[in-house]
């Protein structure tokens, strides 16, 4: 895939984000949990942005469908940008809690409503269970991918015999299929620049399917979810994770939590977290500042928060990264 003409850089992937994790680098991101504007003038402002992608938090901020249409819209028009890439990636923070599988289920509208609208990843937050967040995984992919699907499960022809959808079993590494439909797949296609066919292809979480341009992470930001972090942060489909500290905090009874200094029962919970991430193949997300930045680099995070320019000034050079920005 190449930049459009006379763009400074030619982009291998519509989202530039995957495209740095997979060459090692780390991504930083910009946005809000609330208040974010959505409009087509902001879009086309924030197309040349200095950072990987753009965080929307609609989990606090409005569910803003025809404002996040209109934005999408604007980053098309206002890009490409620098690295030769169609726009940004933009990743929305859904609403839903991932506290169990039912509530995320009962919810799934709001990630096909989400992803119609062509982004490029979405983050459940509150996760609280493995089931819960195979329920999310599944719902945001079409069924005919079919990686990382129990091989188990009755196929469609099977399915129209009994009539029975089998879920993959409670605490299996494997995930049921797809159930996200057709219907919406020209708007998104149109904004990544691909037909129909081309973006039902490619609109699947990475890394489990290498070609896919999907980013899904999670938030472990309450007690349970952090006992059971292990088993969640193996479900096939993510590609990030994070300890939502200040969610957390509450929880543990601190009103305001420094990120630079977490008490002793946060930072257990952060190793916990971060270990189990690790083990899964995860990037992990974190704030950093100037002071730190390089020492959490070293560690492994690879995902950065804080919105600050000058935090991913030094975050790059430290990693010689080449990719315009």
């Amino acid at each position: 895939m190449t930049g459009a003409p006379g763009s400074a850089a030619s982009a291998k992937r519509i989202n530039r984000a995957i495209e740095l994790l997979e060459a090692g680098q780390a991504i930083y991101y910009t946005g809000q949990h609330t208040g974010h504007v959505l409009s087509y003038a902001q879009g086309r402002e924030d197309a040349k942005t200095w950072a990987d992608y753009i965080n929307v938090g609609m989990e606090h901020g409005s569910f803003d469908m025809p404002g996040l249409a209109e934005y999408m819209r604007g980053l098309v028009d206002g890009g490409p940008t620098n690295s030769g890439h169609r726009t940004p990636a933009v990743i929305v923070e859904a609403p839903v809690r991932g506290t169990d599988e039912t509530t995320v289920r009962c919810n799934s509208w709001q990630f096909r409503q989400i992803l119609a609208r062509g982004v490029h990843g979405i983050v459940l937050c509150q996760a609280e269970s493995a089931a819960a967040v195979r329920a999310f995984v599944q719902a945001v992919r079409y069924p005919h991918h079919q990686q990382g699907v129990d091989p188990a499960l009755p196929t469609p022809l099977e399915r129209m015999g009994d009539g029975r959808l089998r879920e993959a079993e409670a605490g299996s590494a494997l995930i049921g299929i797809g159930t996200r439909g057709a219907g919406s797949e020209a708007t998104a296609a149109a904004i990544w620049g691909l037909s129909r066919e081309d973006y039902m292809a490619r609109s699947d979480p990475w890394p489990l399917n290498p070609a896919g341009e999907l980013l899904l992470g999670v938030k472990i930001e309450s007690p349970e979810g952090v006992a059971l972090s292990a088993e969640i942060l193996a479900v096939p489909g993510l590609a990030f994770a994070e300890m939502g500290p200040t969610d957390l905090g509450l929880a543990l009874g601190y009103l305001r939590v420094e990120h630079s200094a977490y008490p002793p029962a946060m930072q257990q919970a952060r190793q916990r977290v971060f270990a189990a991430a690790s083990d899964n193949g995860l990037a992990y997300l974190q704030a950093c500042s100037a002071a730190d930045i390089v020492a959490r680099l070293e560690e492994g995070v690879r995902v950065i928060a804080g919105g600050r320019r000058e935090v991913a000034a030094i975050g790059r050079a430290h990693q010689h990264r080449t990719m315009p920005v």
